[in-house]
């Protein structure tokens, strides 16, 4: 159970982090990932609140708490790595649906961050099918009550 809970930690902290960075920094060096390129259907690739500040702060703060964890700064990274590229995927998918950015779109905005880092690492951490399908369940949960609080702390701009 330990091991879940560390790598929940860690996908929090990956996704956590652009928030954090979003609420302390505000526009400053908030760059957009997709440099606010469209694509064929006149939506942004993945939006503007996709930013290069909050990407960078995610792949150098998961591999820092990876350490703290004991694990190596390499999985801390390949986390960050993986789990930036499950919730660039939804934005670009809620793209394609025509949603705004920072609009939710239920499991769309909680499965891919969660479910590419488990498939990717589960031999680093252990993880069974069941395994993986719990830390989805359990991050699902998470990220929905931890987006409210954040919310009622004023670091959120949305419940979601």
């Amino acid at each position: 159970m330990d091991v879940i809970l560390d790598f929940l930690l860690l996908v929090i902290v990956a996704n956590g982090a652009p928030v954090f960075m979003q609420y302390i920094f505000a526009g400053w060096c908030a760059w957009p990932v997709d440099a606010g390129k469209k694509l064929y259907d006149g939506e942004p690739v993945f939006g503007h609140s996709k930013t290069w500040r909050g990407l960078l702060f995610a792949l150098v703060t998961t591999p820092v708490f990876a350490v703290l964890l004991d694990y190596s700064l390499i999985t801390g990274l390949l986390l960050a790595v993986y789990s930036m590229t499950g919730d660039l995927f939804s934005s670009f998918i809620k793209r394609r649906m025509h949603r705004a950015p920072s609009s939710m779109v239920l499991f769309l905005d909680q499965i891919p961050e969660v479910l590419l880092p488990a498939m990717l690492l589960k031999s680093v951490f252990g993880f069974n099918l069941w395994d993986i399908v719990l830390v989805c369940v359990i991050f699902i949960i998470t990220e929905l009550l931890l987006s409210q609080v954040l919310y009622k702390w004023g670091i959120r701009r949305r419940p979601y």
